[in-house]
């Protein structure tokens, strides 16, 4: 397997964009949330377990972003069902996610040359991703301390989130340019 060929990308977008959804969904007390929540969390575990296995060269923080994601999805599967003892998976959530951070960080939106692979618009998409992360912790604390426009904050908040996964999903892929030795033209996913 090529080293950026990622497979299963866009199953996860959508079970993300599925598991987005399913939140504001329980924020607004809408039916069905808890199916949609589960469903969603079950897959992407599931879907991230495959997308491991077929990975050849597994470096350490392919094993550290494997046990966030069991962390996360274990920890949201749990409370979903009402399981009081989940302290332990938010802590491993937070351990393996601080980690992953330390080891790869910034460098994720990297190329494998480490140059900045990000033109303007997409500084811009990922600038907006943050603001919706922070609105969404924002709205998080507003509702804790019961502010009020809290549920239309943690609202606007994922669905700046949603945006920016659905644009990720439907945007085009980007072409490579012609291989001068077979001249084909290859297109990356």
């Amino acid at each position: 397997m090529e080293p950026n060929k990622k497979i299963l990308k866009t199953p996860l977008r959508v079970s993300l964009v599925a598991l987005l959804i399913g939140m504001v969904m329980r924020i607004l007390d809408w039916p069905y949330a808890a199916g949609v929540l589960f469903t969603s969390f079950l897959a992407l575990g599931t879907l991230y377990a495959i997308r491991f296995s077929k990975k050849d060269n597994k470096k350490p923080v392919a094993y550290v972003k494997m046990m966030l994601v069991l962390f996360w999805t274990t920890n949201g599967l749990l409370r979903i069902m009402d399981f009081p003892y989940t302290l332990i998976f938010q802590i491993g959530t937070a351990i393996t996610f601080v980690t992953w951070f330390a080891m790869e960080g910034t460098a994720y939106f990297m190329d494998e040359d480490r140059k900045a692979r990000n033109s303007v618009i997409e500084i811009f998409w990922n600038f907006t991703m943050v603001v919706g992360v922070l609105i969404i912790i924002g709205g998080g604390l507003m509702h804790l301390m019961e502010w009020e426009y809290s549920i239309t904050t943690l609202t606007v908040g994922l669905t700046i989130v949603t945006a920016y996964i659905l644009k990720d999903v439907f945007s085009p892929s980007k072409e490579i340019a012609p291989d001068e030795h077979n001249k084909e033209l290859r297109v990356e996913q």
